[in-house]
């Protein structure tokens, strides 16, 4: 029997799963899940090798759009709308072109099908070196991270993963799974399938994600996409600007 991701339910209605990024949990995108959560059931996800999901050496996209599958049988949800941030994104798209049945509409927020340069090297090295035999508290392990990562807001949410058990400090990702994976998770989508059904590409306005040279790979692997520029929002646009984020999802849910 598969091992299942760790998931948390609201709400009541027709189906959303949301699907956080490299480095999160599904409390990330908890902003998004209760707005949602007053119209539709929120299935809310931790990727393998993060949050309180198992943890395994294999991570490709395949693998954990699979995963996605096995959490919709077990929870008999035959299709839905399902929303991913980031590598989230990447997820929901290889399940959409993988298995286009299981997904009624897909909302892919700041990420496009494409390869990425390795821009996470610095993150992974200061998440490695943390050394929790000499961890007391959570300003000693930013202490330690800001050797290696200067912006303090990119700190904080790395060590919203901390986890403190009898005065032992752990970080709930696992770290070398994810540094052996990682080439994987910056690759493009491989395959040569189409998306037909409706797709919300959301990008932040000052985020470098999504540009002018993925239209074409957007627009070959999801015909029926459009979309939607959150103004004065980066990368962490759901936590940026929630109100516009949800006003976008909202809005497109029902049209």
């Amino acid at each position: 029997m598969a091992k299942l991701l760790n998931y948390q339910q609201s709400g009541s209605g027709k189906n959303i799963i949301l699907i956080h990024g490299l480095f999160g949990r599904l409390e990330n995108l908890n902003m998004v899940a209760k707005a949602l959560a007053e119209n539709y059931r929120v299935t809310s996800v931790d990727v393998r090798n993060h949050g309180d999901s198992f943890h395994n050496s294999v991570m490709n996209y395949s693998t954990m759009a699979q995963d996605i599958i096995d959490i919709m049988q077990h929870l008999a949800i035959n299709s839905a709308v399902v929303l991913g941030h980031s590598m989230g994104g990447k997820i929901a798209m290889e399940l959409a072109l993988t298995a286009p049945a299981l997904v009624e509409k897909l909302i892919v927020a700041d990420i496009a099908p494409a390869e990425y340069p390795p821009h996470h090297k610095q993150i992974i090295a200061g998440l490695r070196s943390l050394d929790f035999t000499t961890i007391k508290q959570r300003k000693d392990a930013d202490k330690q991270l800001s050797q290696y990562v200067d912006n303090l807001s990119v700190r904080q949410f790395l060590l919203r993963n901390l986890s403190s058990e009898n005065g032992q400090f752990s970080f709930k990702c696992n770290i070398e799974n994810i540094a052996k994976n990682y080439p994987q998770i910056m690759t493009a989508y491989q395959g040569s399938n189409s998306y037909q059904g409706p797709t919300l590409f959301i990008k932040g306005a000052n985020s470098d994600y999504i540009l002018p040279e993925h239209r074409t790979a957007i627009l070959r692997l999801f015909p029926q996409s459009r979309a939607r520029v959150i103004q004065g929002a980066g990368h962490w646009l759901h936590a940026e600007k929630t109100l516009a984020f949800n006003r976008s999802v909202e809005g497109f849910l029902t049209s």
